[in-house]
């Protein structure tokens, strides 16, 4: 979808005669419009997505010894092929944050805590909770989850948050604000969940060897240097262009590669787990059925927390959205570093996208379908003072 596609969709969403219907319009109406303003590249997405995970699974198993080169083909433990599609997708979404707005959202105290509630209270202890109870007979399957839920997400959100016409600039402080968190806390979680709780409830104990530097480095190369990237090009762009300019003929241009490169991620990632993924199919359901039900948990927590709280669409969306997604880099790589490749730890952080990316499309139309029932940002923004939370 191109920029000024996506400016009419999200516009078209905004109407005070969607919400509440006190128009006469009826949803459907809004939604084939919606549809109407979709590319091809958007309509069919979940086909391309479906598409580079067979294709990335076939070249996984078809090709021998591919998945050992594209491991091979690293900086400092980190995956070449994957960091490159992870900036690629990040790079055009996060030169689309409009940064002399952030002030807006670091206002919104309410969004902020309950984030921060939800990533690091209810999402690690929620998962916590799933691995023990589908995976109580799988010790190492069982801790590969639990890892996979202390690695908040702080890359594949921002494009579900984007499809789904979340905030952007509320995606761009969240998602910062979880890299600060994962730095901090990853490794004291990790021995509260993996050791302490356990202990204290006579369970087996694991132990977590990571440290504070693997966990800055992700974030560094995964978020900060899209985010520098991102900024750079809107305070370059509009100094030498203009913001319309900047809007209407650079973003359009550049659009489309955060979906590109969101599909060769997928590729590589499968590529490369593609052995392990096929040759343990009753392993990834069972793995994969507690993902299945934290995400839903997730995400419905989120959009049910942002309408209690009487947020707009864009900002329920985006505290969605920003809850149910695992930064599955980080969670491989960390039960790789300790536990070994071909351990059943890193099997599970490799569920983890296999499940993930199409649940969540898949509520990528749930959000866009849900869109009517609340207030959006425009509309909130001509709302009396008292009527309008989190404009």
């Amino acid at each position: 979808m191109t920029e000024e596609q996506r400016n009419e969709t999200a516009i078209s969403m905004s109407q005070p005669t969607h919400v509440g219907n006190p128009g006469g319009a009826s949803p459907d109406d809004g939604s084939v419009h919606v549809a109407a303003k979709l590319s091809t590249l958007d309509r069919f997405l979940p086909v391309w997505i479906g598409a580079a995970m067979i294709a990335g699974l076939l070249l996984g198993r078809a090709i021998p010894g591919l998945d050992q080169a594209l491991s091979a083909v690293e900086v400092d433990g980190v995956s070449l092929p994957i960091a490159i599609g992870l900036l690629v997708m990040m790079y055009p979404v996060l030169a689309k944050v409009r940064y002399d707005r952030l002030d807006t959202v670091t206002a919104d105290k309410p969004m902020l805590v309950s984030s921060l509630v939800l990533n690091w209270v209810i999402g690690p202890l929620l998962m916590f909770t799933l691995a023990w109870i589908f995976l109580y007979d799988l010790p190492e399957y069982r801790t590969g989850l639990i890892i996979v839920g202390l690695a908040r997400c702080i890359a594949m959100v921002i494009i579900w948050n984007d499809l789904a016409c979340g905030d952007r600039e509320a995606a761009a402080v969240l998602v910062a604000l979880n890299s600060v968190f994962q730095v901090v806390m990853f490794g004291v979680l990790g021995w509260f969940y993996l050791s302490v709780l356990p202990g204290w409830l006579g369970l087996p104990e694991e132990t977590l060897d990571v440290s504070p530097w693997q966990i800055a480095k992700s974030v560094v190369i995964f978020l900060g240097i899209p985010l520098l990237a991102g900024y750079l090009s809107r305070r370059i762009g509009e100094k030498r262009w203009g913001r319309e300019a900047y809007e209407q003929s650079f973003l359009p241009r550049i659009g489309p590669w955060a979906l590109y490169g969101l599909l060769f991620t997928i590729v590589i990632l499968f590529a490369l787990q593609g052995d392990q993924i096929t040759n343990n199919p009753w392993d990834v359901a069972r793995i994969a059925l507690p993902l299945l039900v934290y995400f839903a948990l997730m995400w419905g927590g989120g959009f049910a927390l942002g309408k209690a709280l009487g947020m707009t669409y864009e900002r329920t969306t985006t505290l969605a959205f920003t809850a149910a997604g695992n930064n599955f880099e980080l969670a491989i790589a960390v039960a790789i570093a300790t536990f070994g490749v071909t351990s059943g730890q890193a099997l599970a952080g490799v569920v983890g996208p296999l499940i993930e990316v199409p649940v969540l499309v898949g509520l990528v139309y749930v959000s866009l379908a849900l869109r009517n029932k609340f207030p959006h940002q425009q509309q909130a923004a001509t709302l009396p003072p008292k009527e309008s939370p989190h404009a």
